[in-house]
């Protein structure tokens, strides 16, 4: 019996939010726009994706609310949406258990309270401030220490130094 390719027959919302996020390389184009990242070619570039799954998967999340497409100028920038936003929690506690469980020469990126400075546990919390910050109020940089091979794209060579989350990566 052949797989299917949806989730319809699971009747379930997490089911429903596979629909829009499951497919390779969404979370991925997702973390990507957190970080401020809005041009298809800077997608292409620090993905190493290829330029059709890259057009499709930005399609769908467009058609799901989850990006905006707005024009600017000649190009096209694709920013979150309040649904898009709200990934977010989501995102941060699959890259926390990816750090914690999975081994790899990646360094971590360390995500900190704007406002405060204080770096947040790993739930997402900020411990000086006792809230959960707004991704808006997120600065991300490099842990501390050695890092492995350093790609050389504009994404990657901007991310090497604190960013604030969700301005855009010149």
């Amino acid at each position: 019996m052949a797989l299917g390719n949806g989730y319809e027959q699971q009747g379930c919302f997490l089911a429903r939010a596979l629909e829009v996020v499951g497919e390779r390389w969404t979370l991925l184009i997702l973390r990507d726009c957190f970080y401020g990242v809005r041009h298809f070619s800077d997608l292409l570039a620090h993905l190493d994706i290829s330029r059709g799954v890259l057009t499709e998967r930005l399609d769908a999340l467009v058609a799901a609310g989850v990006l905006e497409r707005r024009p600017q100028g000649r190009a096209v920038e694709y920013v979150l949406t309040d649904a898009g936003r709200a990934l977010w929690p989501s995102i941060y506690a699959l890259s926390k258990w990816g750090e914690q469980h999975l081994s790899g020469n990646h360094p971590p990126r360390v995500f900190s309270h704007a406002d405060c400075g204080t770096d947040l546990d790993d739930a997402g919390h900020c411990p000086t401030c006792e809230t959960v910050p707004d991704v808006a109020d997120l600065v991300v940089r490099l842990a501390d220490g050695p890092h492995g091979s350093r790609r050389s794209d504009p994404v990657a060579v901007a991310l090497r130094t604190p960013h604030r989350m969700l301005t855009p990566i010149p």
